[in-house]
């Protein structure tokens, strides 16, 4: 009995677990849930290996944690695998002799999608054992010339490898044309999609170095839809904005909304309540991926049960069954400046005011309409007085040239004349 209870009071040995690798995408996808979640206190993470534009996500300026999550979108390592190869880029090592619009065409027939593209044109010769790294616009070939030249032996360039495009170098997950193959092969023959996802890669991982603002959930769609990027509906915001630089708009799962040119530093987002923090330049996301939610607050709410009750026109201008409550507490921000300068008159006054001027002129101002249609007229009979003139200008210079040519008509004649009698003369 008592070697049994030894045996029993022995602790089982603890299987070590292989730390995940920062590239195995495949593996971090199923490891966690790469979500944010709403909270009053600030997040105590350690979000130093997330992955894509949730990375240290802990460390951006914190402007509200309320939200409300709404169950749409995804993580972009957990999307559909349709909208995963959709939305996917590939770090491809483009093999020599074939075009980069060859390689392009191959690609969107193995994986079957409607559009590909691809970032920089590359000779059919380009790749091989020639390291060079050049700025943009740099002609290795022509260097390759130039330096045989200097040596006196003659030179030309045979093979050329590219070893950076952007943010991507041939060490970050690079893949080759049989590589897309066998994971395509993998995934339509034995529905083993782990392959594919490390071949293609979320198009986040082209924008890891821009500067992030992660927006709620509820505005996301109104930006897909081209909406402002306003401070309200922004959570958190990273150090270092300024004015005019290219920045990321992101969602609170890490999914990329649009691209944008920032209107706000970092400094007058902290210290702002509202404004435009930026402008759109693209939008990635599609619409609808989120619901619509705009149009929902209770000012809006109320504007729709007037319009439906027929207290406000079509486009939710007031008429004469506006209620005076709505017209003393609802501020149109799109009506015109002179309306706002008015405030103490209501707006239906301010609309029949715009609409008789449309109309015609009262009788009390029939005096200024008699004087202007005076001045119209003096005005047509000036305009008819020039053109009689200039149509006299130009029948003169008319009869002159017909007086030049009877001149010349008499001129030839009597040389006629004379030489006839010249000629009888002789005979």
């Amino acid at each position: 009995m008592a070697e049994i209870e030894t045996k029993r009071g022995r602790k089982k040995k603890r299987i070590k677990e292989e730390p995940i690798d920062d590239d195995d995408v495949g593996t971090l996808q199923k490891s966690a849930d790469f979500t944010l979640k709403p909270s009053v206190k600030a997040a105590k993470l350690d979000t130093s290996k997330w992955p894509l534009l949730l990375k240290n996500f802990d460390k951006l300026n914190v402007r509200t944690n309320h939200y409300t999550p709404l169950p749409h979108g995804s993580s972009p390592l957990n999307r559909d695998i349709k909208e995963y190869i959709k939305s996917g880029f590939i770090n491809l090592d483009k093999p020599s002799n074939p075009s980069s619009h060859e390689v392009v065409a191959w690609i969107k027939r193995i994986l079957k999608v409607d559009k590909t593209g691809h970032s920089g044109t590359l000779d059919p010769k380009v790749t091989g054992v020639f390291w060079v790294s050049c700025e943009a616009g740099s002609y290795i070939r022509t260097m390759c010339v130039h330096l045989g030249l200097i040596l006196g032996v003659g030179g030309q360039m045979l093979e050329l490898r590219r070893v950076r495009s952007g943010i991507q170098t041939e060490r970050d997950n690079i893949v080759t044309m049989h590589d897309v193959l066998d994971a395509m092969y993998l995934y339509e023959n034995h529905k083993d999609e782990s392959m594919l996802r490390r071949v293609i890669r979320p198009l986040e991982g082209l924008l890891i170095n821009h500067k992030r603002i992660i927006m709620k959930d509820s505005s996301i769609n109104a930006v897909c839809y081209g909406a402002k990027i306003m401070l309200p509906g922004v959570l958190r915001y990273e150090d270092g904005i300024e004015i005019d630089q290219e920045i990321v708009i992101c969602t609170t799962k890490g999914e990329a909304i649009c691209l944008a040119i920032a209107q706000m530093t970092t400094a007058t987002m902290a210290s702002c309540d509202h404004g435009v923090v930026a402008k759109i330049k693209r939008v990635i996301m599609e619409r609808d991926t989120y619901p619509r939610k705009w149009g929902l607050g209770p000012k809006a709410s109320a504007k729709k049960a007037l319009i439906a009750a027929g207290k406000l026109d079509k486009y939710g201008r007031a008429n004469e069954n506006t209620p005076k409550e709505w017209l003393t507490s609802f501020v149109d921000y799109n009506a015109k400046k002179q309306a706002a300068v008015v405030a103490p008159q209501a707006a239906w006054e301010i609309h029949q005011q715009e609409e008789t001027r449309k109309r015609k002129f009262s009788v009390s101002g029939q005096e200024n309409v008699t004087t202007a249609a005076t001045i119209a007229d003096e005005n047509c009979e000036r305009k008819k007085k020039k053109h009689k003139v200039d149509e006299e200008k130009a029948t003169e210079p008319t009869t002159s040239e017909a007086a030049d040519e009877n001149t010349k008509k008499e001129k030839k004649k009597k040389r006629k004349k004379d030489k006839d009698r010249e000629l009888n003369e002789v005979e």
